[in-house]
């Protein structure tokens, strides 16, 4: 991970915590073309683990929380990722398991982030 993937990282943990109460405990990022790639762990609060203990929780949380997250993004449109990579952001695609509290997110901008960003210092 560079050093544009971790401060990417760094907005992505910020925008969770400001928008949902908790970032996740790690995160990950990898830009691969247009793609901001973000493996995350620890997402999931106290509350959540608790309700994730019965079968019927896992799903519902898991649907909530891919849902959720989605609308977040939507609803307050990431400014300060756009800014930094001077990139305008175009749609998100989560996932999670529960199980493992890991998470993915894909965030698809307009420019190739990758190219962008390799050719500058590490």
């Amino acid at each position: 991970m560079n050093k544009y993937e971790a401060e990417f990282s760094n907005i992505v943990r910020t925008f969770r915590k400001q928008h949902m109460g908790k970032g996740p405990s790690k995160i990950t990022t990898t830009f691969c073309k247009n793609w901001a790639i973000c493996e995350m762990e620890g997402n999931l609060s106290p509350v959540e683990k608790f309700i994730a203990s019965t079968s019927d929780g896992k799903q519902m949380l898991r649907s909530a929380r891919t849902e959720m997250v989605k609308d977040i993004y939507k609803q307050h449109p990431p400014v300060e990722m756009e800014e930094f990579l001077q990139s305008r952001f175009i749609e998100l695609f989560v996932d999670i398991n529960i199980e493992r509290d890991f998470g993915m997110s894909i965030f698809v901008f307009d420019q190739d982030i990758e190219q962008k960003f390799s050719n500058q210092n590490k």
